[in-house]
């Protein structure tokens, strides 16, 4: 938080180390807009970078926020103090494609289920 109560300076650590932000958002933002950021300010010159909001999970304090939550709900006591930035951590993770989809489920088929007693 930036001094003020409505104000949260926030920067994204990506998986490489590197950071876009930080930024200064009010508590009433949603996460769904956070991840728009992201995606905005996401370096080109990284490869497998997110195509959509779908594609970002951001994690606080140990847990995936959700998009409809806002900036002010998510906020940890323990890791959000007066006058500091909070580091949220980014993940991408692109929907499985058809290929992978049937290839999980063909090796599920082929599992031997037998209990011996």
């Amino acid at each position: 938080m930036a001094g003020n109560q409505d104000q949260f300076e926030i920067k994204f650590r990506l998986i490489d180390g590197s950071d876009i932000g930080p930024k200064s958002f009010p508590a009433a933002t949603s996460i769904a807009t956070l991840k728009e950021n992201v995606l905005a300010q996401w370096p080109k010159d990284k490869e497998n970078g997110p195509k959509t909001i779908k594609d970002v999970k951001l994690i606080s304090a140990g847990k995936i926020l959700e998009n409809n939550r806002t900036v002010g709900e998510c906020q940890s006591p323990l890791c959000d103090t007066p006058d500091t930035v909070t580091t949220m951590h980014v993940v991408v993770q692109h929907p499985a494609t058809e290929k992978e989809k049937k290839a999980a489920s063909k090796a599920t088929e082929n599992k031997c289920m037998c209990v011996i007693l």
